[in-house]
């Protein structure tokens, strides 16, 4: 989206230089709207406007309705991996139409579990409608994008528009907008020599935090570890998962190395945000497994991205990095980022009877390195 220039006086100001990238702050605008429950508009590269709504904030009833009234009008963009789930094969996103369906037949296209759900007619969805359903995810909505028809789009006046570019590109837009705005010492019960370190200018609404341990000497490897916030783990201590282990474990080995870095990155569950995860442990607790829990819901294995993860990186000064990580997807994204990724190292948390299937889940499906897992010792 090109810069905005506005005249103050006689003088012409650049808006972009003065206030930040006008498509990522077009971004933030557009999340917020749908997180109210408004609608907003994509701008396609030739123009051309889609009027789109978060599935999740309009309620199946209101979409039935406005499908009545208008004859079948609104379309519904849902993800590949929701709808394998519902048992449609295709190899991308997809438009599909409402025509036809009744209230409770859309409602189950929306929300159902179980793959009970009427023929329905859809087709491959356009790069700009991918770029609508990316924006919903964005704004950690469950993924379905609601296509509006003219006449109601045209009842919100001043509709918050966004570009397809500013959609595509906004997290490694918010990874070159990254600064260090505060840093400090705070010492941990596993590290007494620790700095925390705050970034923010990224997507405007979550800071990112590092950790800096020690001294590390920026011309050698240092020794890392990506960890995304995991708030039932971290904080809580759930059985479900390894996380708050492994941040302990990491924090500690770090330490115990003499230096390195922990970067605490804002994507919880894998990047779906913490009320989806809630939303996948129920389909859990139904048997599915951690990937097909978060398929059901339409996302894909792993949502998180690591741009912003190479910036902060960056700006500490760190280009080469050991990386503590049992996932090799992890340094094939950093690496893409400019990550000179020197090496790595396994990190295992302990085998309980909650959290066994999700880490087999990890190693058979998402290819982990977890040979050597160890099992808690038994409770005396």
């Amino acid at each position: 989206m090109p810069n905005e220039d506005v005249k103050i006086g006689t003088v012409d100001v650049d808006l972009a230089r003065w206030f930040g990238n006008p498509g990522r702050l077009t971004m933030q605008r557009a999340i917020a709207e749908l997180r109210a429950g408004r609608p907003v508009r994509v701008i396609g590269t030739d123009g051309s406007a889609l009027t789109v709504a978060a599935a999740e904030m309009l309620g199946g009833e209101r979409i039935a309705a406005w499908n009545r009234a208008t004859g079948g009008a609104p379309g519904l963009i849902l993800p590949a991996p929701r709808l394998a789930h519902l048992g449609v094969a295709v190899q991308s996103h997809a438009f599909l139409s409402l025509a036809g369906l009744t209230d409770e037949e859309i409602d189950t296209i929306l929300r159902g579990v179980e793959p009970r759900v009427p023929v329905f007619e859809h087709r491959p969805a356009t790069a700009h409608e991918e770029a609508a359903l990316e924006l919903v995810k964005r704004a950690y909505l469950l993924p379905a994008a609601v296509v509006l028809p003219p006449a109601a789009a045209d009842e919100q006046p001043a509709l918050a528009e966004v570009s397809v570019y500013a959609v595509m590109n906004f997290h490694e837009q918010s990874a070159r907008d990254l600064t260090i705005a505060a840093r400090t010492r705070v010492p941990l019960a596993e590290a007494h020599d620790a700095e925390f370190v705050i970034f923010s200018g990224g997507d405007g609404l979550r800071d990112q935090v590092a950790i800096v341990i020690g001294n590390p000497d920026p011309q050698k490897p240092v020794l890392t570890r990506l960890h995304s916030a995991c708030l039932t783990g971290d904080l809580f201590a759930s059985l479900k998962c390894d996380c708050g282990d492994q941040l302990r474990l990491a924090v500690g080995e770090i330490a115990a190395a003499g230096s390195g870095v922990l970067l605490y990155l804002d994507q919880e569950g894998r990047g779906i945000g913490l009320l989806n995860k809630m939303r996948a442990y129920g389909l859990q607790e139904l048997g599915h497994d951690t990937l097909d829990a978060d398929a059901v819901l339409g996302y894909g294995p792993d949502e998180r991205r690591y741009a912003i993860a190479g910036a902060m990186l960056s700006l500490l000064g760190f280009r080469r990095i050991t990386l503590m990580t049992n996932n090799p997807g992890k340094i094939s994204a950093l690496e893409s980022f400019g990550v000179n990724v020197t090496g790595h190292q396994r990190i295992m948390g302990a085998v309980n009877p909650h959290n066994q299937n999700y880490l087999q889940t990890k190693e058979r499906r998402a290819g982990h390195l977890l040979g050597q897992l160890r099992r808690e010792p038994p409770k005396t």
